[in-house]
């Protein structure tokens, strides 16, 4: 999260309907907007449930702040820096004034980032490994070691893995003329011809149980 432009530069405040891109990211009016100070499992990584069974925790992290967005809007960010990949670092709070990046934190949804926050969040962090809660059920990789040891793979596109879709993130969550959100499979008619465009809210989901959790329907054909 090293910024671009530093302090010399900063940024106006930014209030809109934020779409999600992944756990600890949005974006509102067309600019990416990470959390500051904390990280969530990338899109592509996987975790171990209290059951020892893998699943999808960041794309389980990415519907849980969908929906958590979707109760109180619109959002409101205030700048903080901008990260090496031209994104808008901010703290971010919803219309009810809740901080997001701490809400992620205390329902096991993210991690506190000591390197970024000075342990803004240990405190929502430890309430929410005390009561095992979202990743803290099983057991995980810290986000930032997980991407350092798939920094290859990482590197190979030009936008993260939940925006292009990877292996696991394939279903194409589209919004139709009418508004009404619908995802497609693979191999189901229309989705070779469905384009994903992320400043209009639609996006990539890895399961059809996200893609439902975050409001979206079957397509029908």
């Amino acid at each position: 999260m090293t910024p671009l432009l530093g302090s010399m530069f900063g940024a106006d405040p930014i209030v809109g309907i934020a779409s999600v891109t992944d756990g600890d990211t949005i974006e509102i009016h067309g600019q990416r907007i990470r959390f500051n100070g904390i990280d969530a499992p990338e899109s592509a990584q996987q975790c171990e449930d209290a059951k020892g069974l893998r699943y999808q925790c960041g794309a389980k992290a990415a519907a849980a702040l969908e929906v958590f967005l979707s109760e109180s809007r619109p959002v409101h960010c205030e700048f903080v820096s901008w990260d090496r990949y031209g994104r808008y670092v901010g703290n971010c709070a919803r219309s009810d004034g809740v901080n997001i990046a701490g809400w992620l934190v205390e329902n096991g949804n993210a991690l506190d980032w000591p390197k970024y926050s000075s342990g803004a969040y240990a405190g929502q962090q430890a309430t929410a490994k005390a009561a095992r809660r979202g990743i803290w059920s099983g057991s995980f990789q810290v986000p930032w070691e997980w991407r350092a040891e798939h920094r290859d793979n990482l590197q190979s596109t030009s936008a993260p893995l939940f925006a292009m879709g990877n292996t696991a993130c394939k279903i194409k969550g589209n919004i139709s003329a009418e508004g009404e959100r619908i995802y497609h499979l693979p191999g189901q008619k229309f989705y070779d011809a469905t384009r994903i465009s992320e400043s209009k809210g639609e996006r990539w989901f890895c399961t059809e149980a996200e893609a439902r959790s975050a409001g979206w329907r079957r397509s029908r054909r």
